[in-house]
């Protein structure tokens, strides 16, 4: 069976469904196709249900810590991992649900449920149904990359999608990857009771951070009680027993580390090679990325990438922004490209780290006049009063043209910190312009521009 759509959408992430909005409020019709579960990575194994129960690992963790803010609680404190894994699945059903009745009730939009393949440029097959449609648009996300490290598949593991589907709780979790995925499931499951080590093949957890950043989560972490092997060469695995042996030979520590469950979190691979692109002479880059120009348009007319899949950002506001690129410069003729955005992300450990712009590295290495500004969350009232005084803040401004060229707020409330930084780069005004704004008394935000006025 043959369908005529005006735009076809592979994938319901966090680009695919927005764009549908925008495309049949223009009077186009519309088909989008989801092989799994409506919302993507993000709503179903990403931001929404990692973040829900990293809220229940703070619990835990202040639950714990109420005698140091005179609270009593009689008793120890336990975690029930079935409820805490009942509110996670509560909380993205309805988020998944939500998105699903929008797209279903979308005049001018059908919703296919099913695994898309090109059959051509401008054809794409599901199933028996051939979509025919002048406008494609690829939001098909990625997947956990598993590695070629020796015996992996003679031990079960799991990754950051699996282990949200665990119900009990690890006696002893490894975890491999030693950067943002890897260290909030290492957090969380240490706040639920497990022991945690993790292994990082680097010299230094987040090693894309500045190192004074890296050593400062490390140490975050280190207090909790996780376990930190880095510079670990050739981890390879086997059972014993019950236990999964993690042999990894590093500068200090024993060369074997037995766990109940082991994590793999070493990054993320695009789910481009079951799409038949070559049907429709779509290019990838050596790591399965669609290769695209800087409006997100393949090599091929009519056709477009947004999202994890294109290499252009892998985070669900870039996605987002992707989508909000495409459909500007489609409908309003406008001309936004992705490399005018501003890398920004956060790495969702407690305290959390919000980063904008460059590393203070980054910015050395251009041979700019580099000033830095920085400050220990230990001198920010807000965070002495909550009992929160890990971290610090970092800005770092170009000398001479007196723009911020980046910041790292690694501390509480950083996470939101750092929008009014990222803002303030976004509209390329000087640093001066935020550091005479008044902020309000007691925030963590206030102590910014009292950094940017001690700039080194």
């Amino acid at each position: 069976m043959e369908q005529q759509f005006d735009a076809v959408i592979i994938g319901a992430g966090q680009a695919g469904p927005p764009l549908a909005g925008r495309l049949t409020a223009a009077g186009m019709s519309v088909a989008l196709i989801e092989r799994k579960l409506i919302g993507g990575t993000c709503v179903n194994a990403g931001c929404t249900p990692t973040k829900t129960l990293v809220a229940s690992a703070k619990a835990a963790h202040e639950a714990r810590r109420a005698g140091d803010y005179g609270v009593t609680i009689p008793g120890a404190i336990s975690v029930d991992m079935r409820q805490v894994c009942a509110r996670k699945d509560a909380v993205v059903a309805k988020s998944r649900t939500g998105l699903t009745e929008w797209l279903r009730g979308m005049a001018g939009c059908t919703t296919l449920q099913g695994h898309a393949r090109f059959a051509g440029a401008d054809s794409v097959r599901v199933g028996d149904q051939l979509l025919k449609s002048r406008r494609t648009f690829i939001n098909v996300g990625a997947r956990p990359r598993i590695p070629r490290m020796p015996g992996i598949d003679a031990v079960p593991y799991l990754t950051s999608t699996s282990i949200l589907e665990l119900q009990d709780l690890p006696e002893h979790l490894i975890v491999v990857g030693g950067s943002y995925i890897g260290l909030e499931f290492a957090q969380m499951y240490r706040r639920f009771g497990s022991q945690v080590t993790v292994i990082e093949m680097a010299p230094r957890l987040v090693p894309r951070e500045d190192e004074d950043v890296s050593a400062a989560i490390r140490a975050i972490l280190e207090s909790e009680g996780i376990v930190v092997r880095t510079e670990a060469e050739c981890i390879r695995f086997h059972k014993r027993g019950q236990d999964v042996i993690a042999e990894a030979r590093c500068t200090v520590g024993a060369p074997e580390i037995a766990g109940s469950h082991v994590l793999l979190a070493v990054g993320r691979s695009p789910n481009t090679d079951d799409l038949a692109l070559e049907a429709a002479g779509i290019t990838m880059d050596e790591h399965g990325y669609i290769i695209v120009d800087d409006e997100l348009r393949t090599g091929v007319p009519g056709i477009w990438a947004l999202g994890d899949c294109n290499g252009k950002g892998g985070f669900t506001h870039t996605a987002y922004n992707d989508f909000e690129i495409v459909a500007d410069n489609l409908l309003n003729k406008g001309v936004r490209r992705a490399s005018q955005r501003i890398a920004c992300y956060a790495l969702y450990i407690d305290p959390p780290l919000g980063r904008a712009g460059m590393t203070e590295a980054q910015a050395r290495a251009t041979g700019r006049k580099v000033r830095v500004g920085a400050r220990p969350m230990t001198r920010v009232s807000r965070a002495v009063e909550k009992g929160e005084t890990q971290g610090f803040m970092k800005v770092i401004v170009d000398g001479e043209s007196q723009a911020i060229l980046g910041a790292s707020i690694l501390g509480v409330g950083g996470d939101e910190a750092i929008h009014g930084v990222l803002d303030v780069m976004s509209a390329k005004a000087p640093y001066t312009t935020l550091q005479r704004t008044v902020h309000i008394h007691p925030t963590v935000s206030e102590l910014i521009p009292t950094v940017l006025g001690e700039l080194t």
